[in-house]
């Protein structure tokens, strides 16, 4: 079982935590894994990306154009720039809640969610889009995201893993008090798929 995960987002929404629970659930399991990821633009509003491959014979940790199984985008313009890396048939799952880039708060570019949301919808033919708004406001905190995306991708079935793996990894690398918020999380979009 070889797969080819592509996380995107910008700085400050988890991006980095979630690949590295994945990463983490992986070697828990004895799936080899190779990642990379772009963090030199992580401040709050920046871009975010990382490459997990998971498998047997992978030896670089960069997806190619057209390869990635599945992309996790963290915000609709960033997944939309994802885009010529997902592989035909490939899943995406994607936040709907935007954050507008600091061109576009200054009047120099547009951003438009909802057509970015709609573009998505037209050239992907496994798209889940998850409220993010409306998981903070039930999970009682916004810093939730990254793990709600991945109960998502989980049954997106491109992940490779199970629930109790990422609940495994969430154990190791989560402090003790977020624990149950993350669990709660990652069982979250199994009951608001869209």
């Amino acid at each position: 079982m070889n797969k080819n995960i592509i996380l995107c987002g910008v700085g400050g929404q988890g991006t980095i935590l979630a690949s590295r629970l994945i990463a983490s659930a992986a070697m828990a399991k004895n799936i080899p894994i190779r990642t990379a990821e772009t963090i030199g633009m992580a401040q709050r509003g920046g871009s975010v990306m990382s490459h997990l491959r998971l498998g047997e014979g992978v030896n670089s940790p960069l997806i190619a154009k057209g390869e990635a199984d599945l992309i996790i985008g963290f915000e609709p313009g960033e997944t939309v720039r994802m885009m010529p890396y997902l592989k035909k048939g490939g899943a995406v799952v994607v936040s709907r809640r935007p954050v507008m880039p600091v061109s576009a708060m200054i009047g120099q570019s547009s951003y438009d969610s909802d057509a970015m949301i709609a573009y998505l919808r037209e050239n992907t033919e496994r798209l889940t889009v998850v409220d993010g708004d409306l998981a903070a406001a039930e999970l009682g905190s916004a810093k939730t995201l990254n793990v709600v995306l991945l109960g998502a991708a989980l049954r997106s079935g491109e992940l490779g893993l199970t629930e109790e793996d990422l609940e495994g990894a969430v154990r190791k690398r989560v402090p003790g008090k977020f624990i149950e918020l993350n669990r709660k999380a990652l069982a979250w979009a199994g009951k608001h798929e869209k």
